[in-house]
């Protein structure tokens, strides 16, 4: 009887403001919980934690026995208190891990917080908030696709990663399966207007999500000097973004009267870019996907006089300037990519995005 009714004191504390979540990647409906932390977790949160039992030990909250003890602790501490004391003093540029994102952001994310208190204590943050940082990572190389122990530095007050220069464009993203490492990482910048991607990992979880952060940190920085005015709020979804949309679809020239071939798609932004391999250095070509109210519109199915693709299920986008034409595997892939080019088409354009347009409609 008594054990019942400290089970059914624990699902009551799932009702309290802020234990409807998961304390660490936000995920709805936690089942499982850290007695020893005091917070209410996630069934994938809760294999990390189980990962770190010198500091978290776990129990499903419907399925194991609870003493009064810990029901109190749970009671006492909760996500929000827990939060307050282990996120106090996190800096706006650090990536804060959701439910979608790699198991090495989330794992990295938690041991930071409970292990590491890295939030609680600022010098432990000197690794990637310092400004510089220099390593070994393993790089892809551009031609041969060997990954060799390449030297980075990167350098805040220059500006500058080894291998490019000039910041301002630079995105990272973790890119675990394509790159067929844990620890993967996909780093571009624009090179002439143009992506340029390096692939890169180490051995290391915590120093491969430190370059991360790192790198999202001098970001950060430029951005505050870019835009003096502008609040974290403004900035921080400026610092990293993972991609729209990735994956194969078929492509024709631009007279459409070629063949269509299989090609790697890869939505960033308002910049469609396809590669011959998902790990090539740079794309084939890239298309500028614009607004509405600028006359770009996408549609399911292609032209009647089309021929040539081996997938039936098409996309044609349609330019100011000429209409592109893709064919895809499955109908699911279908509404996927529909889906992600009308969430840009329908974005108006900012001032900015005319000159790339502009850059775009004038490639040779």
């Amino acid at each position: 009887m008594a054990k019942e009714k400290s089970k059914a004191a624990v699902l009551e504390l799932l009702r309290a403001e802020g234990n409807d979540a998961c304390a660490d990647c936000e995920a709805p409906d936690p089942d499982w919980a850290s007695y020893t932390l005091g917070v209410f977790i996630c069934l994938n949160c809760s294999g990390i934690h189980r990962n770190i039992p010198q500091v978290s030990k776990v129990k499903s909250v419907r399925l194991d026995e609870w003493d009064n003890g810990q029901v109190e602790f749970m009671a006492s501490t909760g996500n929000s208190a827990a939060k307050a004391e282990y996120e106090a003093e996190i800096p706006p540029f650090y990536y804060k891990p959701t439910a979608s994102d790699c198991q090495l952001l989330r794992e990295q994310w938690i041991r930071a917080k409970y292990e590491r208190k890295e939030f609680i204590y600022i010098e432990k943050q000197e690794p990637y908030s310092a400004g510089y940082r220099e390593g070994f990572l393993w790089k892809r190389g551009r031609d041969n696709g060997q990954f060799l122990s390449r030297k980075f530095v990167l350098s805040e007050r220059e500006g500058a990663l080894k291998y490019y220069n000039k910041n301002d464009h630079l995105n990272a993203t973790f890119q675990p399966a394509k790159i067929g490492n844990p620890h993967g990482l996909q780093i571009t910048y624009l090179k002439d207007n143009s992506t340029r991607n390096i692939f890169v990992y180490h051995e290391d979880g915590k120093e491969m999500v430190d370059w991360f952060n790192a790198i999202r940190a001098a970001r950060f920085h430029y951005l505050q000097v870019a835009f003096p005015g502008a609040s974290n709020t403004d900035l921080v979804p400026k610092l990293s973004r993972n991609y729209l949309k990735e994956g194969y679809m078929e492509k024709t020239g631009p007279k459409q009267t070629e063949g269509f071939k299989k090609r790697w798609f890869t939505m960033d932004d308002r910049r469609l870019m396809y590669f011959k391999d998902p790990l090539d250095a740079f794309a084939r070509g890239e298309v500028f996907i614009g607004s509405k109210e600028n006359s770009y519109t996408v549609v399911e199915g292609l032209p009647p006089s089309i021929q040539g693709n081996h997938w039936q299920h098409g996309i044609t986008i349609v330019t100011p300037d000429r209409r592109f034409l893709f064919a895809c595997e499955t109908e699911g892939d279908q509404s996927e990519w529909v889906a992600a080019f009308q969430k840009v088409i329908a974005r108006p354009m900012l001032p900015q995005e005319y000159a790339v347009e502009a850059h775009f409609k004038h490639k040779p």
